[in-house]
């Protein structure tokens, strides 16, 4: 047992599992073998004991009475949640003789995960279940629902996910928070900027909806949906054509600057107003700030890559900082994401040598639905852990209608009956992250940290870990990287790493220091992983890839006639759809909402509070009015994705399209056109 767990009171450091870039460290306080209160760490170099309401408030979902205590077996129609409590011996024989007799029937592709990051820690997230299903041959998944566009698209211009270390922020003078509602999902680097404001920096925000980020800014710029790129190329023109570019950067560190120069005349301030729906004298203004301040930091967003053209928008913002040399000045460059710098060894984590047919198909995790109703041969099995894609994926009606199939045996492992959980045959109780240890990696700051468990499982939970090692045993694979404990499993990882900013870091010193900082010494904007090794505003590994090899505008796919541009966005008080079950987190987000602005709604006849209903040829779903001016006319933003709950359909995802975007197989959650009208209550 570990000595945490022995101890019945204290206060014990931890660090936060959420898919946040923050990873805040945590100090939990425990009494009696329970937790009783969560605070941040004030000495986590980066966070400093500031935390989040979701985490903040993490006790009430951790012992809310109704996480699972018991392995569950479905004794109604999928859907309407009817289960009995079963053993675990039971649960984990159910699931392997059904499994064996779909192997023996249609072959191990028969057989799919399904998993995100709704735990962030490594091992178990793409641990031991990768090495599972690599093992038992099931069709693999592409897990491309998040960051996967911009992180392509990003790469193409600076190799890797490789950005400005946070810490050095500081010094910042400019921030641009570029389609990112970092108030409330990214905090630590708004309260960064906000320091570096008394010292005389200016922030901005780009964005399609003036959130809370956009209120706290000193000029907030709103935006059509998808036009991101023209608005970067159109500040590309103005830096060349107003001489405010670093020539002599550009031609040390960069390949194609003059090939980007001539490309660039084509985007004139008025045509890029045209587009983007920024006036002319702001992108003016706009570009002469961020051409002559210096140092210049651009915080480049989750949103942006949620568009047909994602990949693109986030390749495009990304040589800016190139052309006016901003990487050179200590605060100054962009993030997108860090993750490169605390990279792990995957193959050594996941084992896909395991997987003894290379040819085994492979599907995207965006197009869930789809695969369930259409995939020959068909998906016979689903696990689902990590993930709640019922409400998360796109074109849940679809999922929904999939996850209902008669012959599709589902299997969930979660901590709440979810809206996936309640088309399962059997669901699995899931351990939190305080009952497990683990390994993290921020992929914003620069800490790898240490998780080890503070409290008991709860009730009879097991983490995914332990339940792969079951399935494993049950299944008769006595491979040794199937049993593997979870301190074997993050000491093999770390051995093995061949990333040269982690090759200093051990289990050892992990559990020793709780965080450890990667080192960036050896970053050389010289020696950067692009094909030249330096910054490509030209890519010809772009064009091989099909793709224009200059940073370019292409229009959002064209829809159906329906007015508004639809962009579902986070909110402050879940994350995706963890958090919206939990009545406290509920009654601090209130309502479910879509902001419009009020030219939309008196046309429509709609007043502020006002229920409406959204639809297209997805789906359909009610929101609440929020009517003003913190969006562009033609456009309706919501927050959050919200539970089901009994008589209201406020389910976004009904109607976001699962077309892929044009880079790396990623979700196109912000590109789908609705209509809206007022629902009369007669």
């Amino acid at each position: 047992m570990h000595a945490n767990l022995l101890k019945k009171d204290g206060i014990f450091p931890s660090v936060c599992s959420l898919d946040c870039p923050d990873q805040c460290g945590l100090l939990v306080h425990k009494e009696n073998g329970k937790i009783v209160k969560i605070e941040g760490d004030p000495d986590h170099p980066v966070t400093k004991g500031n935390i989040c309401n979701k985490v903040r408030h993490m006790t009430d979902r951790l012992y809310d009475p109704k996480r699972l205590t018991t392995p569950l077996k479905r004794t109604g129609k999928k859907g309407d949640g009817s289960f009995t409590p079963i053993t675990w011996d039971e649960a984990i024989e159910t699931i392997v003789s059904n499994w064996k007799r779909f192997i023996k029937e249609h072959g191990p592709e028969s057989i799919l995960p399904y998993s995100f990051y709704g735990n962030m820690g490594n091992s178990n997230a793409e641990g031991m279940d990768r090495r599972f299903f690599y093992r038992l041959g099931a069709s693999q998944l592409e897990r491309a629902i998040c960051s996967v566009a911009g992180s392509t698209g990003y790469k193409y211009t600076m190799g890797g996910s490789v950005g400005t270390d946070p810490e050095e922020t500081t010094e910042t003078k400019l921030f641009i928070m570029w389609g990112i509602n970092a108030v409330s999902t990214n905090m630590h680097q708004m309260t960064i900027a906000q320091k570096a404001r008394k010292n005389g920096a200016k922030i901005v925000v780009i964005d399609v909806h003036k959130n809370q980020t956009g209120r706290m800014a000193d000029w907030f710029i709103p935006i059509r949906p998808g036009t991101d790129s023209a608005l970067a190329l159109g500040m590309m023109h103005i830096l060349f054509a107003e001489k405010m570019v670093d020539r002599d950067f550009m031609k040390e560190f960069t390949v194609g600057y003059a090939e980007l120069e001539e490309h660039v005349q084509q985007y004139d301030p008025q045509t890029v107003s045209e587009i983007t729906g920024v006036p002319v004298d702001d992108i003016y203004a706009l570009t002469r700030m961020y051409g002559t301040t210096s140092p210049s930091f651009i915080r480049i967003g989750n949103g942006l890559q949620h568009h047909d053209n994602g990949g693109m928008i986030v390749r495009t913002i990304a040589c800016l900082p190139a052309l006016t040399g901003a990487w050179q000045v200590k605060g100054g460059g962009a993030i997108k994401s860090n993750k490169s710098f605390l990279r792990h060894n995957s193959a050594a984590l996941q084992r896909p040598d395991l997987l003894e047919n290379k040819q085994t198909r492979t599907f995207n995790m965006n197009q869930l639905g789809k695969v369930l109703l259409e995939a020959d041969p068909p998906v016979y099995s689903l696990f689902v852990y990590n993930a709640n894609p019922a409400v998360v994926t796109p074109e849940s009606n679809k999922v929904r209608k999939g996850l209902s199939r008669d012959d599709l045996f589902t299997v969930v492992h979660d901590l709440f009956l979810t809206e996936t959980a309640k088309y399962a045959d059997i669901v699995l109780p899931a351990t939190s992250a305080f009952e497990q240890t683990d390994f993290y990696a921020s992929y914003w700051h620069h800490y790898m940290q240490l998780q080890q468990p503070v409290v008991e499982p709860y009730g009879e939970s097991k983490s995914n870990m332990e339940v792969f090692r079951l399935l494993a045993a049950a299944m008769g694979y006595d491979d040794e990287a199937l049993q593997a404990s979870d301190e074997e499993l993050i000491q093999e990882t770390l051995a093995q790493s061949n990333n040269p900013f982690i090759k200093h870091i051990r289990y050892e010193d992990l559990v020793k220091n709780h965080y450890v900082k990667a080192d960036r010494s050896s970053f050389s904007l010289k020696k950067l992983d692009t094909p030249s090794g330096k910054i490509e505003l030209y890519s010809e590994l772009m064009a091989k890839d099909g793709h224009p090899p200059l940073p370019t505008y292409t229009p959002l796919v064209e829809e159906e006639e329906f007015p508004f541009l639809f962009v579902p966005g986070p909110n402050h008080n879940f994350l995706n759809s963890t958090f919206s079950n939990n009545e406290k987190h509920i009654k601090l987000e209130k309502t479910a909402k879509i902001h419009m602005n009020k030219k939309d709604a008196e046309t429509l006849n709609i007043e502020d509070g006002e229920l409406v209903r959204l639809w297209n040829a997805r789906g359909e779903c009610e929101l609440t009015a929020a009517v003003g001016d913190n969006v562009l006319p033609g456009v309706v933003v919501s927050q959050g994705l919200w539970a089901d709950m009994p008589g209201k359909k406020q389910t976004v995802n009904a109607l976001t399209p699962d077309r892929l975007a044009d880079m790396g197989g990623g979700a196109t959650f912000f590109s789908g056109r609705v209509n809206v009208e007022k629902i009369s209550l007669d």
